[in-house]
């Protein structure tokens, strides 16, 4: 199964990408081809993959706006035809709006690297639910293990796990001062929950900042 994309932060020169691909693409263990995919496969996961078996693959047009797991946003440059192993096969070129990044994904394998259109302006309301959720604090785990699992849950690419982890760790920031580590993953989920919200609801992410802040307001004033 083809699932390796082919990232450049400029232009992608056909000879050297089609060289890299063609090297790279013949011999990826399961591992590594899980590793790509963002993690483990979980029973939910292989759950949903199944479901989705008999449904069509999606399909992107030039100009049209998709996320790409851990990424984000980004816009559907050009569709190609490279010939790869004495094989044809199309690409989608998507760059990044984000940081810029150029990405290659074969259209065939959309539904496994988990392309996807932007969210549904009806699912927004659901993405703001996960945010008002409130559980008993963070697990009293190693932030090793917290750290994959929310690691995990932004490669999964959707948006309602994003939001778990930008909640769970926005209810953090409220006690203590975040790590490095947990810091970074704060501004990731922000990032992505930032851009591509904005741009399901067609305002600006100064808006939407607002808004997301305003979700910990009363939290805030408990700590």
């Amino acid at each position: 199964m083809l699932c390796l994309t082919i990232t450049k932060n400029e232009g992608i020169p056909k000879g050297s990408a089609e060289m890299q691909y063609a090297k790279a693409v013949t011999r990826i263990p399961r591992s590594l081809t899980t590793t790509i995919m963002g993690g483990n496969m979980t029973e939910k996961k292989a759950k949903e993959n199944t479901e989705r078996m008999n449904e069509p693959i999606r399909e992107f047009q030039v100009g049209d706006l998709a996320v790409y797991p851990a990424h984000g946003v980004g816009m559907i440059q050009a569709i190609e035809s490279r010939v790869v192993n004495g094989e044809k096969h199309d690409f989608y070129i998507i760059k990044v709006i984000e940081n810029g990044m150029v990405i290659m994904i074969p259209t065939r394998n959309v539904e496994s690297v988990g392309l996807r259109g932007i969210i549904n302006k009806k699912e927004i309301p659901k993405v703001y639910e996960v945010m008002k959720i409130r559980t008993d604090g963070v697990p009293a785990q190693t932030w090793n293990r917290r750290y994959r699992e929310y690691m995990d849950k932004i490669k999964t690419g959707s948006l309602y796990d994003v939001a778990e982890v930008f909640r769970d760790l926005s209810l953090l920031k409220l006690t203590k001062d975040l790590s490095f580590g947990e810091r970074k993953l704060y501004d990731t989920a922000q990032v992505l929950l930032v851009r591509e919200l904005s741009t399901a609801k067609k305002t600006d992410e100064e808006t939407i900042i607002s808004e997301l802040e305003s979700l910990f307001v009363s939290d805030s004033l408990e700590n």
